[in-house]
Order: structure tokens, then sequence, then C-alpha cells
């Protein structure tokens, strides 16, 4: 047997073949050919939305970030391109696949995370619990202008004592008559002061009730957080009630027990598992741009094989996230997903986005630190995304209580 030592070596002149039978997208990147997974409909809708975050998005972002501005003249664009509450089927909705929904929600976080915070929250924490759990008549009353952003909800859960334990609230609602009185305070709430109304969850007497609040009801009022370092294109509030009384027409009447807004976290963790993949892109594709023409010690940064592991670990990752939100998507589509495979996702995906977007940013050496380029600006939003709609800590417990039958704290 021939010694390692005299072993042939690789000539370093010899290159690899310049051309392949199959095209692989090295830009999106798109490295597995997702793309031929989806349906024609699919793919229209996600250029469609990708088309208006070049030219809408984009060229604006990176101002409303550094000044705390959300781009509100953005949301009647949207509401246009029908982007809030897609996948139902009435009230003017295009009903279109629960893969198509996570694809807009791609490519509106590919711009910014606040701008898919806002969609989230309108289309999986609004329109979804009153299209469950509401009246014919509070339907008919919302759902159709919140199509059309004509009316804004938010969704007040999260308080300032607590976030991770939604069973131990605080807020309180107290039958009056035909009234509710309504006591406590919401924190952290994503577009809390210019919404119309807030869908409120609090504890009665008779459990975790849900109800719509809404703005100018007396005893109802907002203050925004200001002096944030994440999500600064994005509205965020707290929520004051202060004996707000409401009819119990307001009272979303299929909403019993902590379930109920469980389920519509579920809604909007299942969006987020898409959008913080296009965080991840717009990452990766500056970073590789910026490789292909700084020069260091004489080459391109892409020359460097250390570059090159960094940019392929993050196409790993990336092509991954994408595959499982896709095989999510079609459990959702099925109406076989579990609310653990959402946690699985959302954990996995926000790691990997969060990851991402760190190297990218020290690929980009010290002028990563600008607001002009994307990767710290995605990376102090996703500070945000993984915190929210459950923590990384909260989904690890969730999947780790499925698999061993063991309830941990």
């Amino acid at each position: 047997m021939e010694s390692r030592a005299g072993a042939a070596k690789i000539d370093p002149k010899l290159s690899f073949p310049t051309e392949m039978p199959v095209t692989i997208d090295i830009d999106t990147p798109d490295f597995m050919n997702f793309r031929s997974l989806l349906t024609e409909d699919e793919r229209q809708i996600q250029d469609m939305v990708a088309s208006w975050v070049d030219k809408r998005v984009l060229p604006i972002i990176a101002s409303c970030f550094e000044h705390e501005k959300f781009p509100f003249e953005l949301v009647p664009e949207m509401a246009e391109m029908g982007l809030f509450g897609p996948t139902f089927k009435d009230y003017g909705c295009a009903g279109v696949s629960n893969i198509a929904y996570g694809l807009i929600m791609l490519e509106l976080e590919r711009g910014d995370s606040g701008l898919r915070s806002f969609a989230s929250v309108q289309s999986g924490l609004c329109m979804y619990p009153l299209d469950r759990y509401g009246s014919d008549e509070q339907k008919k009353q919302w759902l159709p202008d919140m199509a059309k952003a004509r009316k804004v909800g938010c969704f007040g859960l999260t308080e300032p004592d607590g976030g991770s334990d939604p069973g131990t609230m605080k807020t309180h609602a107290k039958k009056v008559g035909g009234d509710w009185v309504i006591n406590g305070a919401k924190m952290w709430i994503t577009s809390g002061s210019i919404a119309d109304f807030a869908v409120v969850w609090a504890m009665t007497d008779q459990g975790i009730r849900g109800f719509l609040v809404e703005k100018g009801t007396p005893g109802y009022t907002t203050r925004d957080i200001p002096h944030k370092m994440s999500l600064r294109a994005s509205v965020t509030s707290e929520l004051f009630f202060d004996n707000c009384r409401v009819p119990d027409r307001n009272r979303l009447p299929g909403a019993e027990g902590l379930g109920a807004p469980l389920s519509c976290l579920t809604q909007a963790r299942y969006g987020i598992t898409w959008g913080v993949i296009g965080a991840a892109m717009a990452a990766y594709r500056e970073a590789l741009a910026f490789c292909k023409q700084r020069v260091l010690f004489g080459q391109t940064l892409i020359h460097k094989q250390i570059v090159q592991q960094r940019l392929a670990n993050m196409v790993r990752q990336i092509s991954a996230a994408l595959l499982l939100s896709y095989q999510l998507g079609k459990l959702k589509d099925e109406d076989r997903m579990h609310h653990t495979q959402v946690s699985l996702v959302k954990w996995n995906n926000c790691r990997m986005a969060l990851d991402v977007c760190r190297d990218a940013r020290d690929l980009l050496g010290a002028g990563g630190i600008s607001v002009e380029c994307c990767p710290v600006r995605h990376m102090l939003n996703l500070e945000s995304v993984i915190t929210y709609e459950g923590t990384e800590t909260i989904h690890q417990l969730i999947v780790g209580r499925e698999i061993t039958g063991v309830a941990t704290m």
C-alpha cells in the first residue's frame, strides 16, 4: 500500500468544472432549489412582494430605523397587495396558502422586522382571533376594514411584570351589569398607539377572556416606549386600563381560557419562522457582495478559505431553515401542524438568523456597525424577535416537554 507521504497531491492549478448541469442560486441564496417546490402562484406572490420591498422599503428603511419612525405610509400599499389576512377566504382576502403567507413574511422581514411585525400582528394576532373567536357582528365590523388597513389592531397579552407566564396575568375584567370593567396594563405591544382597537386578554372570575377595546374608550390610554435599540422602525407601546368600561358585545364569545391567546401566538410564531429567514438572506447577500470586492493582503476576501467557510455556513443554515418552514407550511395547509413543531422551527430559525446576521456584520469589518449596512440593523431587530412570541428558552422547554412528557420550570 502506498504510504500517505507518497500519495499523489492535488495540483493547485487544477480547477473545478465551471459549468454544472443544474444551476445553483448562490446570491439569494437558494442553494437547494427551494423555489422548485413552490406553486406558480406562490412564486408570483413572493416575486411581487420582493419587488415592492426592493423599490419601496429598502430605500427608506435605514433612515426609519435610525430615527425611530414606522413607515406608516407603506401600509395602504401593503393592503392593496392583499398582505393582511391573506390566508382568509372571506372579508375581501385572497385565500392563499400558508406557504404563500410565509413567503410574504420572509420578504417583508428582508426589508425590516418592524414591517413584518406590523403585518404579523394585524393578520395573526388580531384578524385570527376575530375570525376564530369573534361573533358574526364583530367579524363584519372589523375584518373587511382590517384587510384593507382601514382599521389597525394590536394584541394585548404581555404585561410589565412578565410575559413568559401569561396564565398569571394581573389585568382583570369584572362584570358590572351589561359591561366589563378592565383594570391593568400591557407592555411591549406592537402598534399599540396607532391601533384602532386592542385585543386585550384579562383575568375574570371565570378565567381568562378576550375583549376588544376600542381607541378612545374612557379609561384606555397608550404610551409609546422610546429609546429602543431594537425594532426602531416599529411602534412599541404600553397599554393602560383604568376602570375602562367596555360593553359585553365587545367580548370575544369564543375566547375562553389560556388556550385562546396561545393559539394566536402559534399563528404569529408560524409567520416568524419565515420572516427571520428574510433577515438572514439580506445579511448574507450584503456580506457576499462585500467579500467579492473587498481586497485584503492582495486578494478579495472570497479567496480566503475562512471566509468561504463562513459564507458556506450561512448558506447551510439558511437552506435548512427554508426547508423546515416549508414543511411546517405544508403541515399547516393540511391542518396537521402541531404547536410544538412551530416552537422547534421558531427556536431554530431565530437562532439561525441571529447567528448569520452577527457573522455577516463581522465580515463587513468596522463598516458593519453603520446603519448603512443592513446586518447590524437586522441583528439588533432579531434580539427582539428571538424574545417575543416566546423566548428561545420557552420554546426549548416546549419541545423538551413534548419529547419527555415531563413539564419543567
